[in-house]
This record gives C-alpha cells, structure tokens and sequence, in this order.
C-alpha cells in the first residue's frame, strides 16, 4: 500500500533530508573544487621608450595589448621628452635599471609574448639581450625604432651592427619602416621592390620573419610585406587616409602583432590582423585633433574584454 497524505510527505521530506545528510560531503567537494578553479590573463611585456604625449612607445604599446584583451607589463629603456611635434631631448635610464626591470618582471608574470621597441645604444641592447636569453621558448616581436614618424632620428649610430649582431638573433619577427629598412639593409628604400629587396638583405642577417611597413609610400595604397622563415612572403594592402594622426603607428603594430601571438596566433595570422586593426585604429582617429602635429591612433575603437584563460 503506498502511503497518502500528510504522511506521505513526511517521507517524502525524511528521504531528502537523508539524501543531502548522506551526500553532504560529496557536494561540499564539489563546491570547493569550483571555487579552486583559477584562470590567467594572455600577458605581453613590451620594453621600450617613454612618450609623455601618449601616442607611442610604452603608452601606445599598452593601450594596445589592453585594446586586444592582454594583460599589458613594461620597462622602461629610455625618457624622451616628446610630443606631437618631435622628440626635444632624450634622456638616459641607467642601464642596471632596465636588466632590473626585466628580472623583475619575469620573475613574478611570465608573459606569452615580448615587444622590443626603442633600444638607442650598444650597451641596452646587450643589456636587453643577455636578459632575455634565459627565457629563449618566448616569442619576442622586435620593433626596430630608429626614426620618428616627424623625422628624428632616436638611434645612435654605432648601434645599429650591435641590434643586428645581439637582438636579430633572438627575434622572431621584426617591423621596421622603410627609413629603418634603409638603415638595416644599407640600401636605399623608396619603392616596393626596394622594400622587397631590403627584406630579403635583412632576413640574412639572423631574424627569423621580417615586416617591412609601407607606411610611408606617396601613393593611394600602402603595401606591407611580409617575409616569412621559408622565404615565402605576402603583400598586405590598406587603403591610406589624408590624416596627420599617425603617431604611433609603428609601435602600435608590432605591439598588435605581440597581443596575437599571445593569444595563440601564428606570426602570419598575427600579423595579418594587427593590419587590420592598425587600419581601423587610424580609421576611427583620423579627424580627431589631439596636439598640434602628428596626432595618436584611436586604440580604443572596439576593445576586447580582457581574455581570461583556464589555468591548467
């Protein structure tokens, strides 16, 4: 005879409180196993210069890993006193400081990728080099920055051999404009096939994958090439804007090409969609007025949420 009314659900109670007093444990194992779960966010570090304007070096750089969704580390190599109109005065950061800020970092937030940007004597480089040779498994994007988008020159002549003899080697890509092409190679670079003559020159000389940007062509379109480890290249065409807000540009496209590779790209593809973003970025800034001369990117013009990834 099955049991009816008020009994029955007194049984029916006494059996759920039996099941939760039997199971209790379980579940309260359950519930910690869930609150034990961590997770991490993609981390770049860039090392590079200082810009109290804004728009490029360190500044450009974080607002650009945060725009893609990492978690944005720096050092400081250098102290320009720089503007939109120009770079006034440079000052130096002891070179102790910046092998400092390396162990630092590296010591305590290991990131999936490392953009170099402004390194302007021997003695950095080789600072810079020495550090980073400990950790050879992270994919390091090098951004040659030897002259300005106004048309200063940021680099010190006798450092040139030493960037090619220390950080080419451990490079796994490098984005130099067509003036620091021009300097690298020892070429002159004007055109698309000195571009692509340049990249091959440089590609002998130790790195491993080379961007040569095209941002300063004189034509409606603007060509980047992209050599990669094999020898096999791509052309990335954009469309150019009548627009003095290019400052930062450079840095801002390797540190693009940085946040993709460490949220898992390969370089092709990652250099591929830091085009598209660095377009996009000039796009949604290039009537706006921010100083008097060349004026930044719009980094921000559709940002991701920091990506969260599952600890494993």
């Amino acid at each position: 005879m099955k049991p009816s009314g008020a009994y029955a659900q007194k049984l029916l109670h006494m059996t759920h409180d039996s099941f939760i007093i039997k199971h209790k444990p379980r579940l309260r194992a359950q519930k910690v196993m869930i609150r034990m779960k961590k997770y991490t966010y993609p981390s770049v570090l860039t090392i590079a210069g200082f810009d109290g304007s804004g728009g490029a070096g360190i500044q450009a750089d974080i607002k650009t890993f945060s725009a893609l969704g990492c978690y944005a580390t720096s050092v400081l190599t250098a102290l320009p006193v720089q503007n939109t109109q120009g770079v006034q005065k440079i000052y130096p950061i002891p070179i102790a400081a910046v092998s400092d800020q390396i162990a630092s970092i590296l010591d305590d937030i290991m990131p999936a990728a490392i953009k170099i940007g402004m390194v302007h004597t021997p003695q950095l480089v080789e600072t810079i080099a020495t550090s980073l040779s400990h950790y050879p498994k992270i994919p390091i994007v090098f951004d040659p920055v030897m002259v300005a988008t106004s048309g200063h020159t940021l680099i010190e002549a006798d450092t040139i051999q030493t960037i090619m003899d220390k950080l080419f080697p451990i490079a796994d890509i490098i984005t130099p404009n067509m003036d620091e092409a021009a300097l690298l190679a020892g070429i002159d670079v004007k055109t698309l096939d000195d571009m692509h003559q340049a990249a091959k020159i440089i590609q002998t000389l130790g790195c491993k994958h080379v961007l040569v940007k095209g941002g300063h062509q004189q034509t409606a379109t603007l060509t980047s090439l992209f050599f990669e480890e094999n020898g096999q290249y791509t052309a990335f065409e954009t469309k150019k804007f009548a627009t003095k807000n290019t400052h930062g540009s450079g840095c801002t496209l390797s540190s693009a090409i940085a946040a993709y590779v460490a949220r898992g790209e390969n370089f092709h593809t990652a250099v591929a969609l830091a085009q598209d973003y660095i377009y996009e970025a000039i796009k949604h800034g290039k009537d706006v007025v921010i100083g008097k001369g060349n004026g930044p990117l719009n980094h921000f013009f559709n940002p991701d949420k920091l990506i969260k990834n599952e600890l494993v």
